[in-house]
């Protein structure tokens, strides 16, 4: 099984400490930036940065559906949720950019391996950067 990963980055105007506030708030920010893609969002326990758990549903096609229970880990500017139920991990890094910052979104797992697997790593990540778009661009319109 070879590793799979998609990455997306956004430049913000807003402070990185506001930024990265507003990222490990998974009680109610979360909500508000996910796209489409994310059915069935619940905090577990916490809500509030390291210790929080988070499930959802990705909807990464019609077809392709995760079923995720995130463990969040905050570390300096990093946050990094890793699902319980695969090898899937999501790190959120925010760093200062001038007055503002720029966050980056990277998405990892292991994949299939086969013909299976080869297509699933040369389209998956096309799919699931789409996805972090329009997450990065709902944190925009809430932090900006």
């Amino acid at each position: 099984m070879a590793q799979v990963s998609a990455s997306s980055s956004i430049q913000l105007a807003a402070a990185p400490e506001r930024v990265l506030a507003a990222l490990a708030d998974y009680e109610t920010v979360r909500p508000r930036i996910l796209s489409d893609h994310y059915t069935d969002y619940r905090v577990v326990s916490g809500g509030q940065g390291t210790g929080t758990v988070a499930r959802w549903k990705l909807h990464a096609t019609e077809k392709r559906v995760r079923d995720i229970e995130a463990k969040v880990s905050v570390s300096g500017s990093t946050i990094t949720e890793e699902d319980a139920n695969s090898t899937l991990v999501t790190t959120w890094s925010v760093v200062p950019n001038g007055t503002g910052s720029t966050v980056v979104t990277l998405t990892q797992w292991k994949g299939g391996s086969g013909i299976g697997g080869f297509f699933e790593r040369i389209f998956a990540p096309l799919g699931l950067r789409k996805i972090q778009q329009q997450v990065l661009e709902n944190l925009r319109r809430e932090v900006d």
